[in-house]
């Protein structure tokens, strides 16, 4: 099993900027993709960014296309997923989760929730 914590959530502005962090631990040379997912409450769970372990695949909502940003640093064993947001809406305020799949087809749905089989606690964000 891989495990996964995050942080970085918070309270922000509109037009403001938040940095999510994610610490993936356990069976990582596992995992095949890494995601972020978001849930506002009385809505499902979307995919907001997905990357595949080797950089390859980037995909966004494209709610969040030019606004967010997913990158990973694999080094010195520090297993890591960011998600930069920028240009905060209202709209992005949600419970964020990070995501991992050892799934070798997870590179075809990044953006599924399906396609994931470990999951992190959340990190709220809030934006006015």
């Amino acid at each position: 099993d891989v495990q996964l914590v995050e942080s970085g959530g918070g309270s922000a502005q509109a037009g403001g900027a938040l940095r999510l962090s994610c610490v993936a631990s356990g069976a990582i040379r596992r995992r095949v993709c890494m995601g972020w997912f978001r849930q506002a409450p009385g809505q499902e769970r979307e995919g907001v960014a997905g990357i595949s372990s080797d950089g390859d695949t980037i995909y966004y909502n494209d709610n969040v296309k030019g606004r967010f940003t997913i990158s990973q640093n694999n080094d010195n064993a520090k297993n890591m997923v960011f998600l930069q947001m920028n240009s905060l809406r209202p709209e992005d305020a949600a419970m964020y989760y990070c995501a991992a799949s050892s799934r070798s087809f997870c590179t075809m749905t990044i953006l599924g929730k399906f396609a994931y089989d470990s999951w992190g606690q959340g990190t709220q964000v809030t934006v006015s």
